[in-house]
C-alpha cells in the first residue's frame, strides 16, 4: 500500500522484538521492511518465532548489513548499553523509538551513576523524550527519538503522577512493590531464568538498587516540582507475562481515598488503553494479558488517611512494545489505537 511506511526492528530475536512483530504484522499502516539480530543472523524469522511463520517477515540480518535509508521509522530492541551510538550513528531524517534504557534519564550523571558507564551519546541525551504516552503525548507527537518506558516505571507512574501533580498524595511517603513475569528478563539463556530456578515461588531482586527507580523517580519529582524519593523493590514471579504493582501511599491536601480515585478517573477518562476500576476493586493481570491495556484499581487502607494503589499490565505489551506501538502512532500522526485493539486473553 502507498500510505505505509516502512519499519525496521533492530533486535527483533528477543521478547520485545517479537512482540513488536505480533502487533505490527497486522497493522493497516505498517510494512515490516528489516528485521535485525545478532546470533540469528541468516535465519528465517519463522526458524526462530514459529508463531509469527504466516506473516511473509523478512528473514533476519546482522545489523550491520543494515541500510537505515532503506526504512521510514525504526524500533530499537536492543540490550541496555548498545543502542547509543547506534542510534547517533542513524541518519537524522529517521524517527526512532528506543525500547532499552539508554535515553531514559535526562541526568548523564544519574544514568553514569545507575548503568555504570559515562553516555555515549549526550547530544541525544538531551534530545530524547520520554514516551509514557498518556503523560507526555504533546510532546511525543513532535519528537523525532522516543525513549519508552521501562515496565515497571510504566506501572508505578501511570497511578502515581496524575495525584501527585493534584497534592493529593504525601510524595515523601511512597511505597511500590512490583511483580513481574520472567519474560521480563529477556529471552537470552540465564541460570536465574531457568524453570527450575523460578518455578514453585517468588523472589526479591534488585532490592534498593534496581535500575528503574531513578526512573521512577524522575517522573513523579516532575510531577511534584521537588525531589521525589520512593521505596521500590520488584519481585519475579512464576508467570511468562504481566506485572502488578502494588502502591501504598498517604493522602495529603485534605483529600479522601476516594477523592483519589476520583482524580484518576477523571484524568484517564477519555484515554484507550488505562481503565480506571470502581472504587474497591483491584485489577488482575490475567485481565490484560495480550493486550495494551492498563488496569488500575483504587482502595481504602486500613490505615486512616492510606490509600493503596494497584495497576496490572503485560509487561510485554504495555510494559515494552505496545507502548512503543502507541508511540510510533503518536509520532508517525495515526490513529494511536492501529494495531492495538488486543482483546486480553483469558483464560
Amino acid at each position: 500500500m502507498a500510505d505505509q511506511v516502512k519499519v525496521a526492528i533492530l533486535g527483533a530475536s528477543g521478547y520485545t522484538g517479537a512482540e513488536l512483530i505480533r502487533l505490527l504484522a497486522t497493522h493497516p499502516r505498517v510494512r515490516l521492511t528489516a528485521l535485525t539480530a545478532d546470533r540469528k543472523a541468516g535465519q528465517p524469522m519463522a526458524s526462530v518465532f514459529p508463531h509469527l511463520a504466516p506473516f511473509g517477515l523478512p528473514d533476519l540480518i546482522a545489523l550491520d548489513a543494515f541500510d537505515a535509508a532503506s526504512v521510514d521509522f525504526i524500533f530499537c530492541a536492543l540490550p541496555h548499553g548498545t543502542t547509543q551510538e547506534i542510534i547517533a550513528a542513524l541518519p537524522r531524517d529517521k524517527k526512532v523509538c528506543d525500547l532499552s534504557a539508554d535515553f531514559r534519564l535526562r541526568s548523564l550523571d544519574s544514568y553514569a551513576e545507575w548503568y555504570g558507564h559515562a553516555h555515549l551519546a549526550p547530544e541525544l541525551q538531551a534530545e530524547a523524550v520520554y514516551g509514557l504516552t498518556e503523560i507526555h503525548r504533546a510532546a511525543i507527537a513532535n519528537a523525532r527519538l522516543v525513549a519508552n518506558p521501562g515496565c515497571y516505571p510504566t506501572t508505578a507512574q501511570l497511578p502515581l503522577i496524575p495525584l501527585i501533580a493534584a497534592g493529593q498524595v504525601d510524595a515523601g511517603r511512597i511505597v511500590i512493590d512490583s511483580k513481574s513475569g520472567v519474560s521480563g528478563a529477556g529471552r537470552a539463556a540465564k541460570e536465574g531464568s531457568l524453570y527450575t530456578e523460578v518455578a514453585e515461588g517468588m523472589h526479591a531482586y534488585g532490592v534498593a538498587s534496581h535500575r528503574h527507580a531513578p526512573e521512577i523517580e524522575q517522573g513523579l519529582s516532575d510531577a511534584a516540582g521537588k525531589p521525589v524519593i520512593v521505596s521500590f523493590t520488584p519481585h519475579l514471579i512464576p508467570m511468562n507475562r504481566g506485572m502488578l504493582s502494588t502502591i501504598y501511599v498517604d493522602c495529603a491536601g485534605g483529600a479522601s481515598p476516594a477523592d483519589l480515585h476520583a482524580t484518576l478517573a477523571s484524568r484517564y477518562a477519555g484515554e484507550p488503553f488505562v481503565k480506571v476500576l470502581p472504587f474497591g476493586q483491584t485489577p488482575h493481570t490475567r485481565h490484560t494479558r495480550g493486550s495494551n491495556l492498563a488496569l488500575i484499581g483504587v482502595t481504602a487502607d486500613r490505615r486512616p488517611g492510606g490509600v493503596i494503589l494497584t495497576c496490572a499490565i503485560d509487561n510485554l505489551t504495555k510494559g515494552a512494545s505496545g507502548q512503543a506501538v502507541q508511540n510510533m502512532n503518536v509520532m508517525l500522526g495515526f490513529d494511536e489505537t492501529l494495531g492495538l485493539v488486543q482483546v486480553p486473553m483469558f483464560p
